[in-house]
């Protein structure tokens, strides 16, 4: 088997916590017993979803604020918070009070770009000022210079009884270190580096233009190298890789079963890109850990990666997930050439 060309540092996974409309609270427990059951095996690190108007995490800094306090020493990640949806100052007030609650483990991700289906919610996201909302990167500028500590007003100091910050409240200073932005594009993996953050990648990119006839792992490998150029930080600039990866091995022939039939059907997708914006899928890597590393090994973009975020399917049940992360952790890591406790 070919070695990585960066020794696996840091293993982590990424769920998008779903739970039933009519009943949500046990839907969120298992999200949060998986977190537990992530750190108890040893992951360096735990990532929700954020979905709106679905039966998935809406509010995972709220789901994450309720980890922090079930878990010790796991890191505790969004991926992605999309920022057409949020106020950046609000946004960070929040994030900066988990940080202080996780002690330090927050590991926020972000995006940008309209809400989904936002002629259809804008009315009711942003009924005054729908038409006049910028959802470009100055959003994220806005949410990296107040979480980094830069004034939020001109006015602090005591008024009566009350005492003003003209900064964020708490401030947390080493969460402006550990702001990530989801990319899948070259502009924004450029823009992610320029601005000192890290940089998620998952298993969706996007084709740049009509005669770009690279495969996934050749563009996801163009994205990292255009983001470390860009970052301060050079080669050593954060990256972490979020592909959908199953391991087996501990799986009950029914699960094996389901699991590659879930990554058949979605495997058409891979083979071109899809609709107007030409995003183009990964498959989904389902098997032994022996052979999900080998696959891994060969893939260009993995080999220039030392963190990731294995994203958990949407669909499956809760035993799946602990199957699968066991496995992950107890077969797949070492298979990787990850250490236990080199993730620090």
């Amino acid at each position: 088997m070919p070695p990585t060309s960066r020794p696996l540092r840091k293993l982590g996974f990424l769920t998008i916590g779903l739970f039933d409309g009519d009943d949500p609270g046990p839907g969120h427990e298992s999200t949060l017993e998986i977190i537990e059951l992530g750190e108890r095996l040893g992951f360096d690190s735990a990532w929700v979803r954020h979905r709106h108007l679905q039966y998935g995490i809406s509010s995972p800094v709220a789901v994450l604020a309720a980890a922090s306090q079930r878990t010790r020493r796991i890191e505790l990640g969004t991926a992605v918070i999309p920022l057409g949806w949020e106020n950046p100052l609000r946004l960070a007030e929040d994030l900066a009070t988990v940080d202080v609650l996780s002690g330090g483990r927050l590991n926020p991700g972000v995006s940008v770009g309209p809400p989904m289906h936002y002629d259809q919610v804008k009315e009711a996201l942003y009924p005054d000022t729908a038409d006049a909302e910028d959802f470009g990167y100055d959003r994220v500028r806005r949410l990296l210079d107040l979480v980094r500590g830069e004034a939020a007003t001109d006015f602090s100091g005591v008024e009566g009884f009350e005492v003003f910050s003209e900064r964020v409240q708490p401030h947390s200073p080493g969460l402006g270190r550990r702001l990530w932005y989801g990319g899948g594009s070259t502009g924004s993996a450029r823009w992610a580096g320029e601005h000192g953050m890290n940089f998620l990648t998952s298993s969706v990119v996007k084709a740049e233009g009509p005669d770009d006839t690279r495969d996934f792992a050749e563009i996801q490998l163009s994205h990292i190298r255009a983001f470390r150029a860009a970052h301060p930080d050079g080669e050593t600039a954060r990256v972490s890789q979020g592909l959908v990866v199953i391991p087996t091995d501990s799986a009950s022939p029914e699960q094996r079963a389901r699991y590659k039939e879930f990554a058949a059907v979605r495997l058409p997708r891979t083979t071109s890109p899809q609709g107007p914006a030409r995003l183009l899928f990964a498959p989904d890597l389902v098997g032994s850990s022996d052979e999900i590393a080998e696959r891994l090994h060969a893939h260009v973009a993995f080999r220039e990666i030392d963190e990731v975020a294995f994203a958990l399917p949407f669909t499956f049940e809760h035993e799946d997930y602990v199957q699968i992360l066991t496995d992950m952790a107890t077969k797949l890591g070492p298979a990787l050439g990850r250490r236990p406790g080199t993730g620090a």
